[in-house]
């Protein structure tokens, strides 16, 4: 099984995290994703997370012009995203804990 699959899967929930905790662009939550073991992520996988995000109203983006050169778009979570969030969590706690026991050959308790 390829690896971005699995990825694809959790990817959207682990960008609305980064960003529910507070205004942030993509850059940075590139490196943050990066610095927490998701490798080698590019532009071309985030960008359109960001946009759907967007579009089911669970983040606004605002755009800023850089103190380093263009215009740069900060995205913040609304009301409505971390709603969503809170819900991904409990849904991703309860997949991965399901998952946990088959993968390790453990029965149900």
């Amino acid at each position: 099984m390829e690896d971005a699959q699995l990825l694809r899967g959790i990817l959207e929930g682990c960008v609305l995290s980064l960003i529910a905790g507070g205004e942030t662009y993509g850059y940075e939550i590139l490196s943050r994703l990066e610095k927490c073991g998701f490798e080698g992520l590019l532009e071309g996988t985030l960008y359109p997370v960001l946009t759907r995000l967007e579009k089911k109203g669970l983040v606004r983006c605002r755009k800023e012009k850089s103190p380093y050169g263009p215009m740069r778009k900060y995205y913040s979570a609304t009301p409505e995203g971390m709603l969503a969030l809170a819900e991904f969590r409990e849904s991703y706690g309860k997949i991965t804990a399901a998952a946990d026991l088959v993968l390790k050959g453990e029965d149900a308790p």
